[in-house]
């Protein structure tokens, strides 16, 4: 009998501590979630933006330029950031595109390495930003036909990389009549060579005549593509500068995101410097964000970083954070 009641107690005994065990493991546990989620804070599910983050990888480009950052690592540290998708720049790959003449080995190359490394951390191809392949508004008919063939090997690298689009440039005439006409021609001809691979022909307020809002959405309504928009981003909308290069004539940018948004098929978040509250610098965030999100925009929008002040790391993640607080102040 009194072995029983030893073998009770002490089965009991085992029990509690079994329990105390139990608990103590669970409030470790948690504690392991709670700090995962501090660092993904800014981008948890729970804050559902009306949007997708993606990075503009020209917010990194001193870092790839200067501080020698591969960039093959793109995929990497953009996720480390709490992005999803990525957007690329063509100029940043110089030494296998540019030195090779873009060659067919050198674009296939780089298609399997960003390919790679996109799936590698489970990130999302968007676009590719396409620079120095020539200037799609030109006057000259035969100058402007090579630049719209230059873009063709970019259409089917990103039609390899499961992207939606690329982004081009319409560089070219000063004379506004003259300039429509010219885009209208270079823009309809590569988006004609785009359709058939489902990749659209987007256009970025860049410069020049692009900056100025209704001319490129009359562009944009006079090429009538299904496969042909824009991509308005914040800050580019200065259209002729000094030779210091600060800004001689600038477009309103509210006015112009607002005529822009009609034609998106891609968003770019500009900022460079904020102030102690962290809101930026000369540019309104939620009124821009609000303009967007009555556009019934709900695709991804690229975080483009170009300050001086803050480090490129910190600038994209005071971008990013403004962006999600803001998305949750909009009607």
């Amino acid at each position: 009998m009194m072995k029983r009641k030893n073998l009770i107690k002490n089965s009991a005994f085992v029990i509690i501590a079994l329990c105390l065990f139990s608990i103590y493991s669970c409030k470790e546990t948690n504690k392991k979630e709670v700090k995962v989620d501090e660092v993904t804070d800014a981008v948890s599910a729970s804050d559902s933006p009306f949007f997708k983050l993606s990075l503009a990888q020209w917010s990194i480009n001193q870092m790839i330029r200067k501080d020698s950052v591969d960039p093959y690592t793109f995929a990497e540290i953009a996720k480390k950031w709490g992005f999803t998708g990525l957007e690329y720049v063509s100029q940043l790959y110089p030494a296998d595109l540019e030195n090779n003449e873009y060659s067919a080995e050198a674009m296939a190359l780089f298609v399997e390495k960003c390919n790679a490394e996109a799936k590698k951390h489970g990130m999302q191809n968007v676009l590719i930003m396409i620079d120095r392949q020539g200037n799609l508004a030109v006057d000259d008919a035969k100058e402007r036909q090579e630049a719209v063939e230059r873009h063709f090997k970019w259409v089917d690298a990103a039609a390899a990389m499961g992207c939606h689009a690329i982004r081009v440039n319409l560089a070219g005439s000063d004379v506004p009549d003259q300039w429509k006409k010219n885009s209208v021609d270079g823009l309809s001809k590569l988006a004609t060579y785009a359709k058939d691979k489902n990749i659209n022909i987007i256009v970025e307020n860049h410069g020049g005549l692009s900056s100025n809002g209704a001319l490129l959405a009359e562009v944009m309504e006079m090429v009538d593509m299904d496969n042909c928009g824009t991509l308005p981003d914040f800050g580019n909308f200065c259209i002729t500068r000094n030779e210091d290069w600060s800004c001689k004539e600038e477009y309103d940018k509210y006015k112009g995101v607002n005529e822009l948004m009609p034609h998106a098929k891609a968003v770019s978040a500009k900022s460079n410097d904020f102030n102690e509250n962290g809101e930026a610098i000369g540019i309104d965030y939620k009124k821009l964000m609000q303009i967007v999100k009555d556009a019934g925009y709900t695709g991804f929008i690229g975080v483009e970083y170009e300050g001086s002040i803050l480090s490129e790391e910190d600038g994209i993640k005071a971008t990013r954070d403004l962006m999600l607080k803001v998305a949750k102040e909009l009607k």
